[in-house]
């Protein structure tokens, strides 16, 4: 059983950074890929970035490119999420997911694998 917690989460103003962790239990890291969601109130969960099993490849959703990056340290089984340039709009519940898909998706269906989110508020 693959367990993922995230942390780093928080309040900031708009303008501000964060920078979310994912600390993941498979013994096997790097066969994971890596991705990230978020979910506001009242809105359905949706895919904010991926990043493949080596770390050379990612996708992001088109609100967050420029702004967000995601990344990941598979010597410390660790996938993090760094939030620039935050929006009030970027308010919500973000979410660590896991899959063993070898290509980059952003289903969430296709992510069996999740933590119990963290909470991000950008304050305008």
């Amino acid at each position: 059983q693959v367990q993922l917690v995230e942390s780093g989460g928080g309040l900031v103003q708009a303008g501000g950074s964060l920078r979310l962790s994912c600390a993941c239990s498979a013994r096997t890291f790097t066969a994971y890929g890596m991705a990230w969601f978020r979910q506001a109130p009242g809105k359905e969960r949706e895919f904010v970035a991926v990043i493949s099993r080596d770390g050379a490849s990612a996708i992001y959703t088109d609100t967050v490119k420029g702004r967000f990056t995601i990344s990941r340290d598979n010597a410390k089984n660790t996938a993090y999420l760094q939030l620039n340039s935050l929006k009030p709009e970027d308010t919500a519940v973000y979410y660590c997911a896991a899959s063993l898909v070898e290509e980059l998706i952003t289903e969430r269906n296709r992510y069996p694998y999740w933590g119990q989110g963290t909470q991000v508020t950008v304050s305008s």
